[in-house]
């Protein structure tokens, strides 16, 4: 017999348990328990406004980005969902027409009132750029919807959509037409390319764990840096960009 194995027999089972779970722990770093969640120990989150109550929002950050890098596209006829303001922003004069679309009734900025999944009063090849951002969640028939935004877009048109993979319940919208999907750049690609030509849809995504975190608990852009908003991590997907384009030769679709 071994002297170490003569000394395991000396040594109370109990204790070399405990023993193999201190070595463990003391291999962890930080070590396990020991972390300081600090603000973030909590079981609500800062702000259940995404942050706006406090600044810019995080997400909002990565949908600009990704709008500023493909400003060009916004030309011509642009519809956008719910407001103009991304119209205005990244179009400039650039924009011959700007419509906005909205699902019922009672939005003020809305030019068009009419339901993506039905199409009705939607025309065909009609927009130069459709500017989709934040809105493919609340959508039960997404499907349907892409559908009918590759038959408005005129050929050669462009849609710019952004989509959450990680982000809490946004309630404003649960409660009045409901929030159904997050989603993944892997089934982004592959739902867009049902519709679009797979050689005509590009797909990025923005994020890390911070970031992830940050967005969870409603802290805004000003409470970290822009070091740890660039930061990308491929597994903490935060928001799922998709620039398609249709072919000019394209027909209805």
């Amino acid at each position: 017999m071994t002297a170490l194995n003569a000394l395991k027999w000396l040594v109370p089972r109990p204790v070399r348990r405990w023993l193999r779970a201190t070595q463990r722990h003391l291999a962890t770093w930080p070590p396990v328990g020991a972390v300081d969640l600090g603000d973030l120990r909590r079981v609500s989150p800062v702000s259940r406004s995404f942050g706006f109550d406090r600044g810019r929002c995080v997400d909002r950050y990565y949908i600009e980005k990704f709008l500023s890098r493909h400003a060009a596209d916004v030309r011509g006829r642009v519809l956008e969902i719910g407001d103009d303001r991304y119209t205005r922003m990244f179009g400039g004069d650039k924009v011959v027409k700007s419509d906005v679309l909205h699902a019922v009734e009672g939005n003020p900025h809305a030019t068009i009132v009419a339901d993506l999944t039905t199409g009705e009063g939607l025309t065909n090849e009609t927009f130069d750029c459709i500017i989709f951002t934040q809105t493919l969640p609340f959508i039960y028939e997404y499907r349907a919807a892409l559908r009918h935004l590759y038959r408005i877009l005129a050929p050669g048109g462009v849609l710019l959509a952004t989509f959450p993979g990680i982000s809490q319940i946004s309630r404003y919208d649960a409660d009045r037409w409901g929030d159904y999907w997050r989603f993944t750049s892997m089934s982004a690609r592959r739902l867009f390319a049902e519709v679009f030509p797979p050689e005509a849809v590009e797909v990025e995504a923005y994020g890390n764990v911070l970031a992830a975190v940050a967005l969870l608990h409603g802290l805004a852009v000003e409470d970290i840096t822009p070091e740890e908003l660039e930061h990308c991590d491929p597994d903490y997907e935060v928001i799922i960009a998709v620039r398609a384009v249709k072919p000019r030769e394209a027909g209805d679709g």
